[in-house]
C-alpha cells in the first residue's frame, strides 16, 4: 500500500526548503502498521501518481496546470485536514496507484475494502454540498442529478466506502465537517438503503443474502460498467482476477460468483 506523506505534501506545496524535487512524499506500507486516513470522493479533474511524484522536477508552466486542478487542490485540502487529526499518512486513490501497472491495479482492487476497514478515519467529500450541515432530505432542486442526495451517494464504490471504515467524516465544498457516520446513521440508511447494523459494524454483521446486498447497489453508478462488480468485492469478500474485457461483463452478480449467503 502506498500512502502520501502528510507534511511532506504540504511542505513541498508551500515552498519549504528541503521539500525539493529529491523530497520522497509516498511510501510503501506492507506490515499494516501505518496509522492513516483515506479519502471517498468523486473524481474530477485528478491528479496522478506519475504527476504527483515528479511535481517539483516540472517546468513551471506545467506544475501551474497540475496546481490549478481541482484534484490537486482536494488532496492539499484533504493532508490540511489530516494535519489537523494528527495523522502523518494519507491514502487517495487517484494518486497513490501507479494506474500504468496493471498488477498494481488489480491489487489496489482487490485490496480496497481492507485498506478502508483498516483506516483510523475515511473522509468523504461532498463537492456539492454547500450547506454547512448534512443534507437531512431530498432536494432535487439542489440534488436533481442524484434522486435529491448529494452526487457521493450515487457512486458504486460509494458502498465500500461507507460501510468500512468505523469512522467516516463528511465534508462540504469548501472542507467544512458537516457530520460523522456515527451521528447521521438514521439519514444515511434512509439514503443508502444500508441497514443502520451494517454501517455500524461493516462485514462482521453481513449476515444477507446477495440479492439484498447487491439491491443496495442497483441504481449505482460507476465509470464504466465491470466497475459495478469490482465495487462489490470487498462487500463479497473475495478477490477476482482482472481478465474482464472493458465493457464485456457489467452486472454486479459477476463480483458476487456463487457465493449465495454472506455469513
Amino acid at each position: 500500500m502506498r500512502l502520501l506523506h502528510v507534511q511532506t505534501v504540504l511542505d513541498r506545496e508551500e515552498g519549504i526548503q528541503g521539500a525539493g524535487p529529491q523530497a520522497k512524499i509516498f511510501k510503501e506500507h506492507h506490515d499494516g502498521s501505518a496509522e492513516y486516513v483515506i479519502v471517498s470522493h468523486r473524481w474530477e479533474d485528478e491528479v496522478n501518481y506519475k504527476e504527483m511524484a515528479a511535481f517539483m522536477g516540472m517546468d513551471d508552466r506545467c506544475r501551474s496546470n497540475v496546481r490549478r486542478r481541482t484534484g490537486y487542490r482536494k488532496i492539499i485540502k484533504s493532508c490540511k485536514q489530516a494535519k489537523l487529526d494528527n495523522y502523518q499518512w494519507i491514502w487517495i486513490d487517484t494518486c497513490c496507484i501507479d494506474k500504468r501497472s496493471s498488477s498494481e491495479l488489480q491489487e489496489a482492487i482487490n485490496s480496497m475494502y481492507r485498506w478502508y476497514e483498516k483506516s483510523q478515519k475515511c473522509y468523504a467529500y461532498l463537492d456539492d454540498v454547500e450547506d454547512s450541515s448534512f443534507p437531512s432530505r431530498q432536494d432535487f432542486s439542489k440534488f436533481h442529478k442524484a434522486n435529491g442526495w448529494p452526487k457521493w451517494f450515487s457512486r458504486g464504490w460509494m458502498l465500500q466506502e461507507l460501510i468500512a471504515p468505523k469512522q467516516v467524516e463528511f465534508f462540504n465544498k469548501d472542507w467544512v465537517t458537516v457530520g460523522r457516520k456515527e451521528e447521521l446513521e438514521e439519514a444515511l440508511e434512509r439514503i443508502t438503503r444500508i441497514p443502520i447494523d451494517v454501517l455500524r459494524d461493516g462485514r462482521k454483521r453481513m449476515y444477507f443474502c446477495v440479492a439484498q446486498i447487491i439491491s443496495w447497489a442497483a441504481d449505482r453508478e460507476t465509470t464504466r460498467p465491470e466497475d459495478r462488480a469490482y465495487a462489490l468485492l470487498g462487500l463479497f469478500d473475495v478477490d477476482m482476477q482482472m481478465t474482464v474485457r472493458r465493457g464485456q461483463k457489467s452486472v454486479p452478480e459477476a463480483a458476487a460468483g456463487n457465493h449465495s449467503k454472506i455469513q
